[in-house]
């Protein structure tokens, strides 16, 4: 039985981070190597990342002839993965689709419609695994829908084999995250221990946190071929014994890694010797929500932060040479002083990098019922949902102002003759032209925004 695992590429239209990085399909990764081994005597898995993949998708089709595809995406994608299934349907007479990803896991209704057979709701391993067994003893969608059902009953399947990166050998010189080049992705937790009101994260798994066993975690890094490493958990500085373990295990096994992770503002504030083992082991980069400089945004949030721990936090790494990849919300009352005020704070701390985000209610979170009807955009406009798009009515200056302000905020922090000479310094001309080229097509974007109104 031949089955396409694919990864589809975000529309035009998505304000999207895919100009300055790229990363493994780590997902469709876990698929392949957790395919039972009496499956997978039967099984051809195949992925075709659309993001890098250069050939069409229905040439694609018509070569591979599969019997199933599964696709992965998030909110932005829904429409897309909905007209790829279409497509494939046409194409193929007998072929069966399913979806599974993060959006699926939370909001699966969206994805509800002809041409999708299997939409996996929760343990997608195990649920993409009952659709291949079901295939290969031909039952038929119903029969095996239902099987699906059962299996969505029980708790969350944590336990999963380390994930097959050969199954895109093809692709990987091609993933990067920003200056981390070429980059691999690995996941030690699952889900938040945090509750913040905007997040997603906390939605896929119900409130449940699951940390992996680091003697596994450690085994996995060392079989990676690339330096550069995501560690993509929702928060992986979490937890003072798990990271000395880590530290631990690395320098006892001599494994030269450079990381980039996730991590709140109050970890590092309060656990500066933590970081510091960290730095020592490799620690490279950090995404930190800072998410606002006024404390009235953080109380709405339930970010459980504030400024002088944000300005704390900020401090360290710069201090340790860390680089710091600080992501904000963007409040539709924010007025043109606001984000003057904003600029000058983070001018002020030498932030480099930022990510201004509007603020964006997605559906499926704990704040989506207080927007939802103050949305300016469809519900079906799922594409829109990029946490870059404007979908909120700004309540003191039109879109088109607000799309303008935001542009603006990102030249007057990033682009300063200090901050140019050090990132060359540090990363090399090569790494920072192509870093430009990419930054350069998301103002183009915003650019046709303002210009649209």
């Amino acid at each position: 039985m031949k089955v396409l695992l694919i990864r589809p590429k975000p529309e035009k239209s998505t304000i999207g981070l895919q100009h300055v990085m790229i990363c493994e399909p780590l997902e469709l990764e876990y698929l392949v190597s957790n395919i039972p081994l009496n499956i997978k005597k039967n099984v051809k898995a195949v992925i075709y990342d659309f993001i890098v993949e250069k050939n069409d998708y229905i040439d694609i089709l018509k070569f591979e002839e599969p019997d199933f595809i599964a696709f992965t995406g998030y909110i932005t994608h829904v429409n897309t993965i909905k007209k790829m299934c279409k497509l494939a349907k046409e194409t193929l007479k007998d072929v069966l689709t399913g979806v599974g990803g993060v959006h699926a896991e939370v909001v699966g209704g969206d994805f509800k419609c002809d041409y999708i057979d299997f939409i996996y709701t929760k343990n997608a391993v195990d649920g993409f695994n009952e659709t291949l067994q079901g295939i290969i003893d031909k039952k038929d969608i119903q029969e095996i829908q239902e099987g699906i059902r059962v299996i969505e009953e029980n708790e969350f399947n944590f336990n999963l084999i380390q994930p097959d990166r050969e199954s895109v050998s093809r692709y990987r010189h091609k993933y990067y995250y920003m200056f981390h080049n070429p980059c691999a992705l690995i996941k030690t937790s699952y889900g938040c221990p945090y509750n913040c009101s905007f997040c997603f994260c906390k939605e896929i798994t119900k409130g449940k946190y699951h940390s992996r066993n680091m003697v596994d975690v450690v085994d996995e890094l060392s079989s990676i071929d690339e330096k550069e490493i995501y560690i993509v958990d929702d928060d992986f500085l979490f937890g003072r014994e798990k990271l000395l373990e880590f530290t631990s295990l690395l320098k006892e096994r001599k494994i030269d890694k450079n990381f980039l992770v996730y991590g709140r503002a109050d970890f590092i504030a309060e656990n500066e010797d933590i970081i510091i083992k960290l730095k020592e082991v490799g620690l490279r980069a950090v995404i930190v929500g800072i998410e606002s400089i006024r404390e009235k945004d953080l109380l709405n949030y339930n970010k459980k932060t504030d400024l002088q721990i944000n300005e704390k936090c900020i401090m360290i790494l710069k201090n340790l040479d860390i680089e710091l990849y600080a992501t904000l919300i963007l409040p539709m009352d924010f007025t043109k002083d606001d984000f003057r005020n904003l600029v000058k704070w983070l001018r002020g701390l030498d932030v480099t990098f930022v990510n201004l985000q509007p603020l964006t209610p997605l559906p499926g979170t704990e704040i989506f019922s207080d927007y939802k009807e103050d949305l300016l955009v469809s519900l079906e406009d799922y594409h829109l949902f990029d946490m870059a798009h404007v979908i909120l009515r700004p309540y003191n200056m039109s879109n088109r102002e607000y799309y303008y302000q935001i542009l603006k905020s990102y030249y007057r922090i990033i682009i300063r003759p200090k901050h140019v000479i050090r990132l060359v310094r540090k990363y090399g001309l090569r790494e920072n032209i192509k870093m430009l080229k990419g930054s350069q097509r998301v103002s183009l974007q915003y650019i046709m925004k303002i210009l649209r109104g």
